[in-house]
C-alpha cells in the first residue's frame, strides 16, 4: 500500500515538478554591514531570473551555529527580474556565532523547490584571549545591547559579569555565552561607564569597560552675521550638554555649499570664516558628528542683510544727578542710518540717533541719585532690526550730595543780654565711600545787621558762640572736595522773657517697648516739628538727639532698640516756623519700667499700744529711679513666730506722702514693718524694721472699780500704788525686799569682815580699764522688770482713772520713772533689716489714730 500511495502522489505532482527549473535554484550572497557600528546588520542578495504576473515568492531562514539553530524564518515577495537585496539586523553581535542563510523559491506561494546551500557569516575565533562583542567602546543611552565573549579555541566561559556582579545569561544557542543589559543609562559616577566580565570555567575572570553617552544633536537656531562685511560668524544652539568627562568626542564643520572651500573646523556652538570676495549669497550646512552619529543643519543669508555694528565706550564724564558717555562704532563700515541703545543698572533703557558720518554716539543719562554706582551697557543698529552685541559693562558713580541736619541749643547767660547758641549738624552723605568727600564746615550767623562766620574742620559737628536777645538766622553748609551740598538754615527766635515751660506729660510703657509720642497738632507750625532727647547713661552727660517730623504730622514711633529698659527720657517737642522753633510739649517716660526702685529711707516711727507710725525719707521725682514712683507699701509681720507671714499690708497711693500709723496691733509685741515704694511693676526694695509696742496694763481698785493707766507721766506711781492694795501682789513685791532687810540686820555687826570679803572678790584686776557701773540703768532695769512682771499678772485687771491732773509732789517723780521705763533701748530703735516676701494685701479696717498724751485722759 504504501509503494501504491508513493506511486499516485508522483502521477499526482509530476505536472507541476516538471515546470519548476530544478537547475537555477537561488544563490544567496551574504554581506556584513556596519551602519549601526555594532555589526549586527546581515546584507543578503540573489538573482531572480524567473518571473510571473503575480511576482515570486522566496522562502529564507537564517541559522546559527554549527549546529544550524533557525533563529528567523521569513517570505519575501519579489516582483522585478534581476538582483534583489533584504537586509536583517540580529539582536545578537555577528561576531559571537556562525550565521548562515538558505533560501528557496514557493512556485505558486505553495509549492517550495528545494533549499540551496547554506551561504554562512562567520563568526569570531579569538586564537590566544577572549573577546567580548561588541567591540566598540561607546554605547548609545537608551539601548539595550547583547553582549557575548568568545573564549579561544578549546575555552569554555561559565558565566558573565556586570559591574562585578554576575548576570543571567541569554539563550542564544548552543555555544553562545551572551547577556542582556536593558536601558542603558549614563552613571552619575566620575567615570561615565559599566564594567563587563567573562569568567572562564578555571576561574579566570577577563573584564572590560564600556562608555555610555549620547548621540550628537541637530544644531538649532542657525544664524549668521558679520561685523565689517570680510569675517562672518555662524552660532547655533548646540543642544544638551556633554559632560567633559564624556568619552564620546564631537566634532562641528562648516561647509559652504556654493564654494570650492574645504570644510571649516567649528568650536562646539559658533563658527568663524572669511567672507568670499563678491559673494553676497551664501548656503552653508553645519554637521555635527560623534561616534554615535551625525546631525546637519543648513542656512541661506546674503552677507549685507547680516551687517551688526560692534561699539565701545570712548569717554564718562559724571556728575551729581547726570552723566554724560560716548559710544564710537567701530570697523570702517558704509552706514545709512545708525541707532544706538543705552541701559542701566539700576535704571532703564533708552534709544538715540547718532551721527553717521563721525561714527560717534553721544548719550546723557538723567535724573540718577548722587553718589550711587552705576553699570552702563550700549549696543548700536544700523537697520534698526538686528542690533549688534552689547558692549562691556561700563562702571562709574556719581558725585555726592551732601546735606546737613541741624539743630540748636540755647542757654540763657548771667548778662540778660546775652544768650549761648550750640549749634549741631549731622552731615548726610548719598555715598558709602570709604573716604569723606567733606574738607569742613562754614557756618555763619546774622543778627541785627551783622554777620559773622566761623570755620569747622570736617572732623567737627558743633560750633558755639553768643548773641543778643532778638532774632538770629543760622547758616551752615558743607565744603566738599568735589561734589555739591545744600545749605541748611535755621532760626532763634526772640528771647521770651522767661517764659515757664509747657506742663510735663508722663508716658506710659507699652508692650512693644517703644515710645510713640504724639501731640496737639499747631497750625502755626508751617514747616513741621523737631523732637528732641537726651540719650545718656544714668548721670551721664547729655548727648542731644533729635528727629525731624514734616508738617501735618503729629505723631512720632522711636523703635526700643535705641533706648535703654529703667532709664527715664524726656522729650522736647518744638514746632518750626518762620521766626524759630517754639516748645509746645515735654513728655517724659520708660520704653520698659523696671520694677527694682532703691528702697525708701527711715527716719522716726513712734510705738504706741496699739499702733506704730512710720516716717519716711524718699524723691519720688528722681530721674535715675528705673520707673515711676505711684506710692508706696508698708508690710506688718510679727516677729515672735518662727516664720515671717505676713500679718497685713498697708498702701499708700500718694507717692509725696511720707508717713503713715499702723493701727490694730496688740501691746507689747514685737512687729516687723517693711517699707518698699511702689512702680506700675510692683514694690521695690524694701527697707525693714522691728518695733515693739508699749504695754497696757489694766488693775482693779479694792472697791472694784477698774482704772486705767497709760503710759504718760505719773503712770508708773499710780500703777504701783495700785498694786499694793491686792494682799496677794503685795506679798510678791515686799516678800524679796524683807528678806534682804533681815539679811542686812543680820550681817549689819560684820559689816567691815563682809566688805573686805566682797572686796577681794569682786575687786577688778589691776591693768583693766573698766567704765564705773551706771547708777542710772539700774531704777530703769527695775522698771522694766516690774512693768514686764506687771503686765504679766493683770492682763485681766482694770484701771480706773480718778483725776485728770497729777499731784503737785507726785509729778517729778511719775516724770522720772516714766522716762526710765519707757526709754527706747539701741537694740529696739535700731533698723534691722530683715528680708521678708513682700506681697499686696488689702488694707484691714483700723481704728482711728489717736494722738499719744502725756498726761491722764478721761474715759
Amino acid at each position: 500500500m504504501s509503494l501504491r500511495n508513493l506511486l499516485a502522489s508522483y502521477l499526482l505532482f509530476w505536472p507541476v515538478l516538471c515546470l519548476v527549473p530544478v537547475g537555477q535554484l537561488p544563490k544567496p550572497r551574504i554581506t556584513r554591514l556596519d551602519a549601526t557600528g555594532a555589526k549586527r546588520a546581515l546584507l543578503v542578495s540573489w538573482l531572480v531570473n524567473h518571473s510571473s504576473v503575480m511576482g515570486d515568492t522566496y522562502e529564507l531562514q537564517i541559522s546559527r551555529a554549527n549546529n544550524h539553530t533557525i533563529v528567523y524564518d521569513r517570505n519575501i515577495s519579489v516582483l522585478n527580474l534581476g538582483r534583489h537585496s533584504w537586509t536583517w539586523t540580529s539582536d545578537l553581535p555577528l561576531e559571537c556565532a556562525d550565521h548562515s542563510v538558505r533560501i528557496r523559491r514557493l512556485y505558486n506561494r505553495s509549492v517550495p523547490s528545494p533549499w540551496s546551500n547554506w551561504e554562512t557569516n562567520s563568526g569570531a575565533e579569538p586564537t590566544d584571549k577572549t573577546m567580548m562583542f561588541p567591540v566598540q567602546l561607546i554605547l548609545r543611552e537608551g539601548d539595550s545591547p547583547v553582549f557575548c565573549c568568545v573564549p579561544p579555541r578549546g575555552a569554555r566561559i561559565a558565566a558573565m559579569t556586570l559591574n562585578g556582579k554576575i548576570h543571567p545569561l541569554l539563550d542564544a544557542g548552543a555555544a553562545v555565552t551572551a547577556i542582556s543589559v536593558k536601558n542603558l543609562t549614563i552613571p552619575t559616577t566620575l567615570i561615565k561607564s559599566i564594567k563587563l566580565g567573562c569568567i572562564k570555567e578555571n576561574g579566570q575572570n577577563w573584564e572590560v569597560w564600556k562608555f555610555i553617552s549620547f548621540p550628537s544633536q541637530k544644531p538649532r537656531n542657525l544664524s549668521c552675521v558679520t561685523t565689517d562685511l570680510t569675517t562672518v560668524t555662524c552660532s547655533w544652539a548646540s543642544g544638551r550638554k556633554r559632560d567633559p568627562r564624556d568619552r564620546n568626542k564631537q566634532t562641528n564643520t562648516l561647509h559652504i555649499q556654493n564654494s570650492g572651500l574645504s570644510p571649516v573646523a567649528c568650536q562646539q556652538s559658533s563658527c568663524t570664516f572669511q567672507a568670499l570676495p563678491r559673494l553676497e549669497e551664501y548656503n552653508i550646512s553645519v554637521v555635527v558628528k560623534d561616534q554615535l552619529g551625525e546631525e546637519t543643519a543648513n542656512y541661506c543669508f546674503n552677507i549685507r542683510d547680516r551687517v551688526v555694528p560692534v561699539a565701545k565706550w570712548c569717554k564718562v564724564v559724571l556728575g551729581v544727578t547726570t552723566t554724560n558717555l560716548s559710544l564710537i562704532i567701530q570697523g570702517n563700515l558704509t552706514l545709512d542710518t545708525l541707532l544706538c541703545q543705552v541701559t542701566t543698572d539700576p535704571g532703564s533703557s533708552s534709544e538715540l540717533s547718532c551721527d553717521r558720518f563721525s561714527r560717534i554716539c553721544e548719550v546723557k543719562l538723567k535724573h540718577l541719585s548722587p553718589g550711587s554706582q552705576y553699570a552702563v551697557r550700549g549696543r548700536c543698529s544700523i537697520t534698526g532690526r538686528l542690533w549688534g552685541p552689547w558692549t562691556k559693562s561700563e562702571s562709574f558713580k556719581t558725585y555726592p550730595l551732601v546735606t546737613l541736619d541741624v539743630w540748636r541749643r540755647i542757654k540763657q547767660l548771667s548778662d540778660p543780654h546775652s544768650r549761648q547758641i550750640t549749634l549741631l549738624w549731622v552731615p548726610h552723605v548719598s555715598s558709602s565711600a570709604p573716604d569723606s568727600p567733606i574738607r569742613g564746615y562754614w557756618v555763619e550767623w546774622s543778627q541785627d545787621g551783622k554777620h559773622w562766620s566761623r570755620w569747622r574742620t570736617d572732623k567737627e559737628t558743633r560750633a558755639e558762640f553768643s548773641i543778643g536777645p532778638g532774632r538770629c538766622d543760622i547758616t551752615a553748609a558743607a565744603v566738599l572736595h568735589m561734589g555739591s551740598n545744600i545749605s541748611a538754615h535755621i532760626t532763634i527766635p526772640p528771647d521770651g522773657g522767661g517764659e515757664s515751660p509747657p506742663a510735663l506729660k508722663r508716658l506710659h510703657s507699652t508692650a512693644s517697648a517703644a515710645f510713640h509720642l504724639s501731640w496737639e497738632n499747631q497750625e502755626t507750625a508751617t514747616c513741621g516739628y523737631t523732637v528732641e532727647w537726651c540719650s545718656r547713661e544714668p548721670r551721664g552727660p547729655c548727648a542731644l538727639q533729635w528727629v525731624k517730623v514734616p508738617a501735618g504730622s503729629n505723631t512720632l514711633s522711636l523703635p526700643a532698640e535705641n533706648f535703654k529698659s529703667g532709664c527715664r527720657f524726656t522729650f522736647n517737642i518744638y514746632g518750626c516756623s518762620a521766626n524759630g522753633h517754639e516748645l509746645l510739649e515735654i513728655q517724659t517716660g520708660y520704653t520698659k519700667e523696671l520694677q527694682s526702685v532703691a528702697a525708701p529711707s527711715l527716719v522716726n516711727f513712734t510705738s504706741e499700744s496699739s499702733s506704730v507710725t512710720l516716717e519716711w525719707r524718699y524723691d519720688e521725682d528722681d530721674r535715675d529711679h528705673p520707673a515711676f514712683i505711684t506710692g508706696y507699701l508698708v508690710t506688718v509681720q510679727e516677729a515672735q513666730q518662727d516664720t515671717l507671714a505676713d500679718l497685713l499690708s498697708v498702701s499708700v497711693s500718694d507717692p509725696r506722702r511720707k508717713a503713715i500709723t499702723i493701727d490694730g496691733l496688740q501691746h507689747n509685741r514685737e512687729y516687723v514693718f517693711s517699707l518698699s515704694a511702689l512702680t506700675r511693676q510692683g514694690p521695690g526694695q524694701a527697707t525693714s524694721i522691728s518695733i515693739r509696742t508699749k504695754p497696757d496694763c489694766e488693775l482693779h481698785d479694792r472697791h472694784g472699780r477698774s482704772r486705767s493707766r497709760g503710759v504718760g507721766a505719773g503712770g508708773l506711781n499710780t500703777l504701783l500704788l495700785s498694786s499694793l492694795t491686792d494682799s496677794a501682789h503685795l506679798v510678791q513685791i515686799l516678800a524679796p525686799i524683807l528678806l534682804l532687810l533681815v539679811c542686812a540686820a543680820l550681817l549689819w555687826p560684820q559689816r567691815k569682815v563682809v566688805k573686805t570679803a566682797l572686796v577681794s572678790i569682786f575687786v577688778y584686776p589691776a591693768g583693766m580699764d573698766i567704765r564705773a557701773p551706771d547708777v542710772d540703768s539700774f531704777p530703769q532695769e527695775m522698771a522694766k522688770k516690774l512693768q514686764s512682771r506687771v503686765v504679766e499678772e493683770c492682763k485681766e485687771s482694770y484701771i480706773e482713772i480718778l483725776s485728770t491732773r497729777p499731784r503737785p509732789d507726785d509729778a517729778a517723780e511719775t516724770d522720772a520713772l516714766t522716762s526710765l521705763a519707757f526709754r527706747a533701748s539701741p537694740s529696739e530703735a535700731s533698723l534691722a533689716h530683715i528680708p521678708i516676701q513682700v506681697d499686696y494685701r488689702p488694707q484691714l479696717p483700723f481704728r482711728p489714730v489717736t494722738a499719744a498724751s502725756s498726761g491722764y485722759v478721761s474715759q
